[in-house]
């Protein structure tokens, strides 16, 4: 057997995981067990608004919507346990969201029949879907951080439909040193770099520094959108690799990338 297909495939590669804090382990586990050597620096953290008083008001109102989405993962979970903390959610409410990791998320608080697509996870993917060709007089809450893409609510919108934001979180950029990186780079310690958001990507990049910049911009990115990749090479990354969808597609995506590395190292 080749030395190829006996090692691990991130044995002793260095990957950079740029997840919020508190949804970071589980990318930095698979990790770890494909022999990588993970390196913890959060781009984006999460934290609530100050004044909730506008979303406590529509969680009141939640009666007279038809459509409910939650745009990630991080919308159910804050939402989700302000909303149950002061009601059900009424029986004809339709809930969807943006992909597999709002789905699962849902799930865990007893929300069953979502509506999520099943091949492109991300708004166009939800709007292609047939419960959203047609939404003229329809009333729809988007569950979201503050701010970010206006291309749902825009497109919901020109079909027909009433749309409200629910904001109960924003994203921040945290205040982090980034000497642990440049050292991992001036030690050749660090491979690649994941990011998961072109507002993290965009974060990481100002958090590094001129010192850091050259060495990010060399180092191969694995981001799990083509939009995500558009922004990156905006920056002039070098090396960007589209992966699929959640912590399941980077890991498979490093691992392709690294398989292949180590099959060309055997062949030379």
């Amino acid at each position: 057997m080749s030395d190829a297909r006996k090692r691990k495939p991130l044995a002793g590669k260095g990957i950079v995981v740029t997840r919020p804090t508190h949804q970071a382990q589980a990318l930095v586990r698979l990790i770890e067990g494909a022999g990588g050597n993970p390196f913890l620096f959060p781009a984006i953290e999460i934290s609530d608004v100050e004044d909730l008083g506008s979303f406590m008001r529509l969680i009141d109102r939640l009666d007279e919507f038809d459509f409910a989405i939650f745009i990630s993962p991080n919308s159910v979970e804050r939402s989700m346990k302000l909303i149950k903390a002061r009601r059900e959610l009424p029986p004809g409410l339709k809930i969807a969201t943006i992909g597999g990791g709002g789905a699962r998320e849902l799930e865990a608080h007893g929300v069953t029949g979502v509506i999520v697509p099943e091949g492109r996870q991300d708004s166009e993917g939800l709007l292609d879907l047939p419960a959203f060709a047609v939404v003229s007089f329809k009333r729809v809450v988007i569950f979201r951080g503050v701010g970010g893409r206006e291309h749902l609510s825009a497109t919901l919108r020109e079909r027909g439909a009433t749309v409200e934001y629910a904001e109960c979180y924003r994203r921040y950029r945290p205040d982090l040193d980034s000497a642990q990186l440049l050292r991992g780079w001036a030690r050749n310690e660090i491979d690649a770099v994941t990011v998961t958001s072109s507002e993290g990507m965009r974060n990481l990049f100002e958090m590094v520094g001129e010192n850091g910049r050259g060495q990010l911009l060399r180092t191969p990115l694995f981001v799990p959108h083509p939009r995500i990749a558009e922004a990156a090479r905006g920056l002039e990354f070098q090396t960007v690799v589209v992966t699929g969808p959640g912590d399941d597609g980077l890991l498979t995506g490093l691992n392709a990338f690294f398989r292949a590395r180590y099959r060309s190292a055997d062949k030379a």
